[in-house]
């Protein structure tokens, strides 16, 4: 069984939070590659993204090294977003071929249970990071689950419910995951 679950969809839906607390729970995650470039372009004084085409390449390459190193560890790996995602920005902006996405996908496959965090315009806020609108993350969060679903993942929509219900939601969907914990790492 494939044990590299990824959490998805749009910006300010709370998949950072839910990781954290399925970290707390000991299980392995592999934290957005977005939000570290644009941290580290900042404190470079950079504009907080290059242009789309650089700035989805870059998270990919990140992306394919955290489920490289995912793979070298037993047990499960959370990841917040995944290879498609950085795809998808690829493929909006016409910048990779059917044949190279195939690829990748085979590459690095994930479990076929993809779950998608709606937005939640409750929680939603911007910051130095996430400068999208609430309108852009309803874009992103379904042109998620069509990508997704586009590659043979089966989505499941995640519950606006607290943190503790998303979790418990997610160790029930996901297969056996509750048997699986391991100590709580960063990718």
């Amino acid at each position: 069984m494939n044990s590299a679950f990824v959490i998805t969809g749009g910006p300010g839906g709370g998949k950072t939070t839910l990781l954290n607390a399925l970290q707390e729970r000991g299980y392995r995650i592999a934290p957005e590659a977005a939000r570290r470039i644009i941290r580290a372009r900042l404190a470079q004084g950079l504009p907080p993204r290059p242009d789309p085409v650089a700035f989805a390449r870059d998270i990919l390459a990140s992306d394919m090294e955290q489920h490289r190193a995912a793979q070298a560890h037993e047990g499960v790996t959370f990841f917040d977003r995944g290879v498609l995602d950085a795809m998808y920005m690829l493929d909006m902006a016409h910048a990779m071929t059917r044949q190279e996405a195939t690829d990748l996908v085979q590459r690095f496959p994930y479990h076929n249970t993809v779950f998608l965090l709606p937005p939640w315009e409750d929680i939603y806020g911007t910051d130095a990071e996430r400068d999208q609108s609430f309108e852009d993350a309803v874009q992103v969060f379904e042109g998620m689950s069509r990508w997704y679903a586009e590659w043979g993942y089966q989505t499941v929509e995640v519950p606006r419910v607290s943190v503790e219900e998303r979790v418990a939601f997610v160790l029930t969907v996901g297969p056996g995951l509750a048997l699986e914990a391991r100590p709580g790492k960063t990718v």
